[in-house]
């Protein structure tokens, strides 16, 4: 990070109990929701399913700056079905990660270069990268 770089926002959230039966919140309470484990029958999300939603949010905006560059704008029905793995390998944590990106309407070719700049322009994107597994699909 270069010293000119310019802080745009800092999220701040308190996290208590974990996974199993925690909370999260975040300072300005727009955020608050409760934390259970995955494929746990318990009430609450979890940070699978926070970090996919967050990713492909991001994701969009990033694809939305792409085609805005080429002067066309994103189909309507655009979507990102993000799917985050929790893998135990060996005793050891890790994630892997497939976005799929639908862009209907959109030249195919088109839509694959604006994909492609989202996912090298993407914050999220950009701090996975090269540490877990991500697939990036345009279906």
């Amino acid at each position: 990070m270069t010293q000119a770089a310019k802080l745009l926002y800092t999220a701040r959230t308190r996290t208590s109990g974990g996974r199993q039966d925690g909370m999260s919140r975040s300072s300005d309470g727009r955020l608050d929701v409760k934390l259970s484990p995955p494929g746990n029958a318990g009430i609450g999300t979890n940070p699978e399913q926070l970090f996919a939603a967050g990713w492909s949010a991001c994701f969009e905006g990033a694809m939305e700056i792409a085609a805005r560059k080429r002067k066309i704008a994103l189909p309507r029905k655009s979507a990102i079905d993000a799917e985050i793995d929790l893998l135990l390998d060996e005793g050891t944590y890790a994630l892997r990660a497939r976005l799929n990106v639908s862009l209907p309407g959109l030249d195919r070719e088109v839509a694959r270069d604006i994909v492609d700049e989202a996912h090298e322009t993407c914050p999220y994107s950009k701090a996975v990268r090269g540490n877990i597994d991500v697939a990036v699909a345009l279906i």
